[in-house]
């Protein structure tokens, strides 16, 4: 894992200067969010982002904010935790529509979407939607490309993997009826 210095605050971690490189803050380190070149994004993970921020944006219109790659401040293990996700979703209810701040996310969203990347396990996402769970995020999507599935976590349920023509209906995001189909096609990778 890339590293900058051990046992940043919260207040470090944000102060660092901003690069190419992309950190979450876990366990007091900034750790780097593509660890090596298999874990950067490739062409099916960012024909996937721009897909479901095209479907989610439309939706989310008047209803809250779309956000690809936006940091948020959580907390893991009693820790302070900041973690990128690929996508996140937040209602104007979560917070309001005049909150404009060049910051990270200060609470937490009611969606982050996590597109597995190449070097990246299921098992492992499994583990980090676990945490988002525990942090208050109310659903994670976790998309894996190789099987063209979305697979949704939720905080009280077993989780539900959606594939084809399953519509990805929640009861939290009222009138959002996409399919993984729709986000595969709309990635142009079916």
């Amino acid at each position: 894992m890339t590293q900058l210095k051990n046992q940043l605050t919260l207040e470090e971690f944000f102060a660092l200067p901003e690069g190419e490189v992309i950190y979450e803050l876990i366990n007091a380190e900034a750790v780097a969010k593509f660890k090596n070149s298999e874990m950067s994004p490739k062409f099916f993970h960012s024909s996937i982002t721009g897909a479901l921020f095209i479907l989610l944006s439309a939706w989310a219109q008047g209803k809250g904010r779309v956000v690809i790659e936006w940091g948020i401040k959580l907390t893991r293990h009693q820790q302070d935790w900041v973690a990128v996700a690929d996508l996140v979703y937040i209602s104007y209810d979560n917070l309001s529509a005049d909150w404009l701040k060049d910051e990270a996310c200060p609470v937490p969203p009611e969606l982050v979407i996590e597109i597995i990347s190449p070097g990246q396990t299921f098992g492992e996402m499994i583990e980090k939607a676990t945490d988002y769970l525990k942090a208050q995020v109310k659903r994670v999507w976790v998309i894996d490309s190789r099987a063209k599935t979305v697979t949704i976590f939720y905080p009280d349920a077993t989780p539900q993997t959606k594939r084809g023509q399953d519509r990805l209906e929640d009861s939290l995001f009222l009138g959002l009826q996409i399919t993984p189909e729709q986000i595969f096609q709309q990635a142009g990778i079916i």
